[in-house]
């Protein structure tokens, strides 16, 4: 078997899929004859089929059947994993990737930590261009895979905005380091494919109805443009609810921001408003308070954006009414914000005490 159809499946990155028969087998493991249930040939490998899991005690008087996709599952730490092989297996597909190839991305969190371990497991060298607002464990994930650092000192003088700094420092590099290649997260449609294919496809899989609402963090707008024409393809009336951070240029206007992981100072290709059904804006503050919601009543420690979700459904109660189904994607997993997120102190400083959940009261039924 080849190391291509080994790490590539579908429910992962919506590449073509392959199938590990009874005839595949790996002697240099020390196997013959079948791959056992449940091993997995490479880290790449176990990217997707994450878990869904019931969300009962989160928001018990709302009366909805409420679930949440925990990507945070992904070997990675977050659903980005699955565009960053994704947009690799296809730039293999296409012939783009040579022994003197480096990969030229921006991110400073999930997509870059998804991008290194992809270069990593496969030998490739990358290169992210980063800014200031990256956190310190962060850095220290992308090191440890062996990410070459390129930090950007100064926002764009425009739009005062990070990301368009970074976006101007890769097409610099594409255009003056040998073999520089940007698969550029922003317009690749592996991105939201991975997520058609994958993350929203194994939701729709699992439930034994089509959920009524999916709920979706929005940052490069992969994962919300995967939802709609997921839902498209199977012809179905669930409708979408965009979760954005309030300061975003996408469904709000530009302003400061303490959290990554959700929100974009600029729009990327991927974006379209009727894309969403619905969309709902959260504060920093909203996050926090429903990260430690979600870690207090449901156990999961999560990341920003999953609390920007929660706070929006907290508010969604007396609208939504009892008996509805709800899916929300968590992407990613908490223990990079600890120093943040879930530290007490940071939070007194930047809010004067810590957030707590605003529910509305729940809908009559």
């Amino acid at each position: 078997m080849s190391q291509a159809s080994l790490c590539t499946r579908p429910s992962a990155t919506g590449l073509p899929a392959t199938n590990a028969s009874t005839t595949d087998t790996n002697t240099t493991a020390g196997l013959v004859g079948p791959w056992p249930s449940g091993l997995h040939p490479d880290i790449l490998s176990t990217i997707g089929r994450t878990p869904l899991l019931r969300l009962g005690k989160l928001l018990p008087r709302s009366g909805w059947a409420l679930y949440g996709k925990l990507e945070a599952a992904n070997p990675g730490g977050s659903m980005k994993d699955r565009p960053a092989l994704a947009m690799v297996r296809q730039a293999q597909a296409e012939g783009l990737l040579g022994p003197q190839t480096t990969l030229v991305e921006s991110s400073s969190g999930n997509l870059a930590i998804g991008l290194a371990q992809v270069c990593r497991a496969l030998g490739l060298r990358l290169r992210v261009v980063v800014d200031p607002k990256i956190t310190p464990t962060n850095l220290k994930i992308l090191r440890a895979y062996g990410a070459e650092i390129d930090m950007v000192a100064h926002p764009d003088p425009e739009t005062g905005e990070y990301l368009a700094a970074r976006r101007r420092r890769v097409a610099d590099l594409v255009a003056t380091l040998p073999g520089a290649l940007n698969l550029d997260q922003y317009a690749n449609p592996g991105n939201p494919r991975s997520h058609r294919n994958g993350t929203v496809a194994e939701i729709l899989d699992t439930l034994p109805e089509p959920p009524d609402w999916l709920v979706i963090s929005v940052s490069t707008c992969g994962s919300l443009k995967g939802a709609r024409l997921a839902v498209t393809d199977r012809g179905l009336a669930t409708r979408i609810l965009a979760v954005d951070a309030a300061g975003s240029v996408l469904f709000g206007t530009a302003g400061p921001r303490l959290l990554p992981g959700h929100g974009a100072g600029t729009v990327p290709a991927h974006f379209a408003r009727d894309l969403a059904d619905e969309a709902a804006l959260v504060t920093d503050a909203d996050c926090v308070a429903g990260c430690r919601a979600l870690v207090q009543r449901e156990a999961v420690l999560a990341g920003a954006s999953c609390g920007g979700i929660v706070a929006a459904l907290a508010r969604l109660q007396g609208r939504w009414p009892s008996g509805t189904r709800v899916a929300a994607v968590l992407p990613d997993r908490g223990e990079r914000y600890l120093d943040t997120v879930y530290d007490d102190a940071w939070c007194e400083r930047h809010f004067g005490a810590v957030p707590v959940l605003e529910e509305n009261p729940p809908a009559q039924a």
